[in-house]
C-alpha cells in the first residue's frame, strides 16, 4: 500500500516537472539565456522580439540583443 502511494506521488510530481518545460531558449549577445513558454515572436515594426517568461508575462527584448533562439 505503502509502495503504491509513494509510486503515485513520484509519477504525480515527475508529470509536474515535465508540464513545467519551456519550449524555447532565447539566448543574448551578453551572454544570458531567457526561457520563453511560448515561440518567441518577430514584431517587424518595431523590431522587439515577443516571448512569454516562465510567469506568464509577454516581454520584449531588441532583436539585435538576441543570438540565437533554440526549441527544446
Amino acid at each position: 500500500m505503502k509502495r503504491t502511494i509513494l509510486a503515485s506521488i513520484c509519477a504525480l510530481g515527475m508529470l509536474t516537472l515535465v508540464g513545467c518545460a519551456s519550449d524555447h531558449i532565447i539566448s543574448t549577445n551578453d551572454g544570458r539565456l531567457i526561457e520563453s513558454q511560448t515561440k518567441p515572436e518577430i514584431d517587424e515594426d518595431t523590431g522587439m522580439i515577443m516571448y512569454e517568461d516562465q510567469d506568464g508575462r509577454v516581454n520584449q527584448i531588441p532583436q539585435s540583443d538576441v543570438k540565437e533562439i533554440k526549441e527544446r
